[in-house]
């Protein structure tokens, strides 16, 4: 048996593989106090309802977690301390120095996961040759242990001027440090060119740590079965490797969705597809050309993330999205969302107007779960009444403005980057995507949108279909013989499944780099100036240079067979239920069911 798991803000989605290939769902809602308390008895649900005899063994489960998310975007991380090359404990505070708002006159600060006073220089420095000019010293340290200790510090990241090159002396600090700090070294971490991004991502995994393990911790101690962790590159890895790196976390549930729509468009006969992720507090949008769109480029929350992640563009619309009038008299919808506790006010407990409120005053649902949590209509209109006009004309208004926010994050990942999207279908999933897919189509100009079988728990059915996925990079500014690298590189990756090789190349000169294969050198070199000219329509003479190689091993996830799907065709106006999701068929609008169970809209 095989389970993914999605723990999303409102429900924690499960897609359950039993032993015999056959396919089923269910949904529990989240608990944010206790995410490991779902988790579990959603697997323990799963073992029950088989009519298979299950062995321990014979359970594989697959987890997507928000537990780096949450405490990332919240600020409630562990106590953190930042250890760097003396004269440049400013490094995370100074950033790049780019100013977000240029015309503001008092901009907003820099988020700091790492206060000034925890910040600390270490009289060390390797140059950017590789050679050294001061070693640290261990004395010294274990006297600064101390006083974090004493500063109530729990997490510590280090990270060196030039530790990309070689990952000695912040080896000499972590023996010095001791066993009492979860410590994150940046060569271990990101061992890439550029000192601000490597300490950014390095302080994130310091900062959410702690927390990923001991939530991994939990779950494996109450367990019996292994447990397996989503990254946000849209490949998994063990629970322990999760514990050590959580920055590979980060974007682990919307990956999960990136994959899975991926694998149901290729199913469906539609390689090129925006998928459309609208969940119950946020909407995860991403353009999947043949395969995932890819970056190492990142940022969360104003943070550079500098980990191979899936490239998804988010916005704070969902179905708990929470409407109101802002000082201006205009109405506004999120980027506040109801959540699971207290949800939206048709779930019987909130009462402040959402998306979800919309949907149900305009009758396009009455109820979730497959009719099993009935919801309440007059709750919904009582609260859009809040916002000071007839009900159904509010309900309307907020699925406007709601529409106009997802388009914006759609035209992100499309058109602005050089994409048409009416050169793509629109694949929608989450419990609300159907419900706003065709109306969003018709303003893209997109003639097809598909809404999977498994739209409402898409996330969870991906983490089942992606493979095992672990990178390994180093960065190669100045170093000649790159084959060694290389080898270095894949004799890390050995043992875990087929490697594939990649690197970053840029012209001289420039400040920013292109991941392309790499077979060999002038194979890269070819693959670099014809992607940098689709990107940016030209090519340079000047010059190229490698800045970082990189290795990936892949094992690639087992398929299963789908079972035909009764056929089924119409016209709209039209509302389509299902247990997790809703599709909205406006008028003009044909549907029809493919033989995998997939909903095909076309107008």
């Amino acid at each position: 048996m095989r389970i993914g798991i999605d723990a999303g803000g409102t429900f924690t989605d499960f897609v359950v593989l039993d032993p015999k290939g056959r396919l089923s769902t269910f949904k529990l809602r989240s608990n944010p106090r206790d995410p490991a308390a779902v988790i579990l008895a959603g697997i323990q649900q799963a073992i029950t309802q088989s009519d298979t005899p299950i062995e321990d063994a014979a359970v594989d489960v697959v987890h997507g977690s928000t537990v780096a998310t949450n405490a990332l975007l919240e600020r409630k991380g562990a106590r953190t301390a930042f250890l760097t090359t003396a004269g440049f404990e400013d490094l995370l505070t100074i950033g790049r120095q780019n100013r977000r708002d240029l015309y503001r006159l008092s901009p907003r600060p820099r988020a700091r996961l790492v206060p000034p006073d925890l910040c600390f220089g270490i009289a060390e420095r390797q140059f950017a040759d590789g050679s050294v000019g001061q070693v640290p010293k261990p004395a010294a340290i274990r006297k600064l242990a101390s006083q974090l200790k004493a500063a109530g510090v729990e997490s510590i990241a280090i990270s060196f001027l030039h530790a990309y090159h070689s990952g000695e002396h912040e080896r000499i600090v972590q023996e010095a440090l001791g066993s009492g700090f979860y410590i994150s070294a940046s060569h271990d971490i990101c061992p890439e060119f550029r000192e601000y991004e490597r300490s950014s991502t390095t302080a994130i995994n310091a900062y959410v740590g702690p927390l990923m393990d001991r939530y991994l911790g939990r779950l494996a101690a109450t367990s019996p079965y292994p447990v397996s962790i989503m990254q946000s590159s849209g490949g998994i890895i063990t629970a322990a490797e999760a514990s050590r790196q959580a920055v590979r976390t980060i974007l682990s549930g919307p990956a999960g969705g990136v994959v899975g729509a991926l694998a149901i468009a290729k199913q469906a006969g539609f390689p090129r597809v925006l998928a459309f992720d609208m969940g119950g507090t946020s909407t995860d949008v991403s353009l999947c050309d043949g395969q995932a769109a890819e970056t190492t480029e990142a940022e969360v929350d104003g943070m550079p993330v500098r980990v191979p992640m899936l490239d998804i563009h988010t916005v704070g619309a969902g179905g708990g999205s929470i409407a109101r009038i802002d000082e201006g008299g205009l109405l506004r919808v999120g980027p506040q969302s109801a959540g699971a506790d207290p949800g939206p006010a048709c779930y019987g407990t909130g009462t402040l107007p959402t998306v979800t409120d919309a949907h149900v005053v305009l009758g396009r649902m009455d109820a979730l779960l497959g009719g099993a949590m009935p919801l309440d209509r007059a709750r919904s209109e009582k609260a859009l009444a809040t916002l000071g006009m007839d009900p159904v004309q509010a309900a309307e208004g907020v699925i406007r403005v709601a529409n106009a926010n997802m388009l914006r994050a759609i035209r992100a990942v499309s058109i602005e980057r050089g994409h048409d999207p009416r050169d793509y279908a629109l694949l929608a999933f989450g419990g609300g995507g159907g419900l706003h897919a065709c109306e969003m189509a018709e303003d893209l100009g997109i003639t097809t949108v598909i809404v999977p079988e498994q739209a409402g728990v898409l996330s969870a059915y991906g983490m089942l279909a992606a493979d095992q996925l672990r990178d390994y990079a180093q960065g190669v500014l100045g170093t000649n013989d790159l084959d060694a690298v290389f080898t270095q590189l894949t004799q890390q990756a050995e043992g875990h499944g087929k490697l594939e090789r990649y690197a970053d190349l840029r012209y001289l000169g420039q400040s920013y780099e292109l991941t392309v294969p790499w077979n060999s050198q002038s194979s890269a070199q070819r693959a670099f100036e014809k992607l940098h000219e689709r990107l940016y329509g030209y090519r340079m003479t000047t010059g190229i240079e490698v800045v970082t190689l990189r290795v990936r091993s892949r094992i690639r996830a087992k398929p299963w067979r789908t079972l035909p799907a009764k056929p089924l065709s119409g016209k709209g106006p039209k509302v389509l239920a299902s247990y997790g999701s809703t599709t909205l068929v406006p008028a003009g609008w044909r549907y029809s069911r493919d033989p995998f169970g997939n909903l095909i809209l076309t107008r």
